[in-house]
């Protein structure tokens, strides 16, 4: 339990709210019970105080059916619409157990739901040119199930504002992570890995984010594939295998890796054609060193970012600075980076990330020192994303989709 703290003031809109989120790994759900009061009319300033979170993995068939369903080019509509009704079942069973094990009962639920397909870039389709985004998992189910509303489908309100939908996160990084001294990095490693760049005394408007690339995605395609385990358990194949560098610096020529933020990746980046091509370039070396060079990759793409697109970054000071010119700018320093997600756990992963990190004079910490559990801070965020909705506040950050304009995100069932 932890409690982030904000300047004493009256508490306004007190609610719990529950948090379900389930990753581009599709290995499970995971759920926060989070009591967010909002305790300033100058916003956003929150406490927000995390009463317990719980996690339970997709039964075997359910995995493998989002994952043959993720960027799939044919599936059966009634296959779809059924996994859409069952998903919806499966995170009413984990908020309704997970209020149960902590005595306590939300008033409103976020859920993210199951990413199947994510296209932030304009393509063209029928004579238009669009973006589109799909999270399946039937939010009307839950709000009738767990008996309260639900606040589902968050990215296309980002998107239609011209935003890629992603990263979402941000807004709780902005609000957990910010310090008036310090400027912090705080690097998610999930399916996706993606960052928050949060400069010293920083607005929203000044913070960088995006998708730096793959985080466990490609590990656990290839571990499953060359071992037959879900994932490499704290990067112990890892450790045991030698990078192949050409094929490390092959894939590091990609244009994802070099397009400027914002910019936002999935299966569709990195998904089943992606490691096809990695196990083909790899052939040559043992199947240890294939997961050796698919955690490289992780690692070194993360930290090519930051060397690229934030370190290299100036910022422009803060309206009310009274050193600000016209045209002024400042470099910004970070002096730590905060690790959150599965890839926190691999310490094989975490190890050549931290020898990426040194010459910088970049620190690695991790989320749970701040009170936010790794496997915890998405389902946290969403419960907060959701707060805003309830509240009609909008809570995407512009400076890292790419929106025209802030907006209010997701769809509401009503129980």
């Amino acid at each position: 339990m932890s409690k982030m703290k904000t300047p004493a003031a009256k508490s306004r809109k007190q609610m719990i709210v529950a948090g379900v989120m389930s990753g581009t790994s599709a290995d499970g759900i995971n759920v926060a019970l989070v009591e967010i009061s909002d305790n300033s009319l100058v916003r956003p300033s929150h406490s927000i105080q995390l009463l317990g979170h719980a996690a339970f993995p997709y039964p075997s068939q359910v995995r493998r059916a989002i994952l043959s369903a993720m960027n799939a080019q044919s599936a059966s509509v009634a296959d779809l619409a059924r996994l859409n009704s069952l998903l919806g079942e499966l995170y009413a069973d984990a908020v309704l157990a997970t209020q149960k094990r902590f005595r306590v009962n939300a008033n409103l639920v976020g859920c993210h739901g199951q990413t199947l397909y994510h296209q932030g870039e304009a393509q063209p389709f029928l004579g238009r040119k669009l973006t589109t985004t799909w999270q399946t998992g039937e939010g009307a189910i839950i709000a009738a199930r767990v008996g309260v509303p639900v606040i589902s489908d968050f990215r296309p309100a980002d998107m239609a504002a011209g935003g890629k939908g992603a990263p979402l996160v941000p807004y709780l990084d902005y609000l957990w992570f910010r310090d008036a001294k310090l400027g912090r990095i705080v690097q998610n490693i999930g399916g996706i890995a993606n960052l928050t760049a949060i400069p010293a005394g920083a607005s929203p408007n000044e913070l960088l984010a995006f998708d730096t690339g793959p985080g466990n995605m490609v590990i656990d395609a290839l571990t499953q594939e060359l071992f037959k385990k879900p994932f490499d358990r704290d990067g112990k194949i890892a450790a045991s295998g030698e990078v192949l560098e050409q094929v490390l610096a092959h894939f590091l020529r990609l244009p994802f890796f070099n397009s400027k933020p914002p910019k936002t990746a999935g299966r569709e980046e990195f998904g089943r054609e992606f490691v096809d091509d990695f196990l083909r370039l790899c052939q040559r070396g043992r199947n240890q060193d294939v997961i050796a060079t698919a955690t490289a990759l992780t690692a070194r793409s993360i930290a090519d970012a930051i060397r690229r697109f934030v370190l290299a970054r100036k910022s422009t000071p803060p309206k009310n600075n009274a050193n600000r010119t016209a045209n002024s700018a400042r470099t910004t320093h970070y002096h730590e980076i905060v690790l959150s997600g599965g890839g926190a756990r691999n310490s094989t992963l975490v190890a050549m990330l931290a020898e990426q990190m040194s010459p910088l004079g970049i620190v690695i910490r991790f989320s749970d020192e701040f009170g936010l559990p790794s496997d915890a801070k998405e389902a946290v965020a969403f419960a907060v994303l959701a707060y805003e909705t309830w509240h009609r506040q909008r809570s995407n950050v512009p400076a890292a989709t790419g929106a025209r304009q802030p907006a209010i995100l997701g769809k509401i069932s009503y129980a």
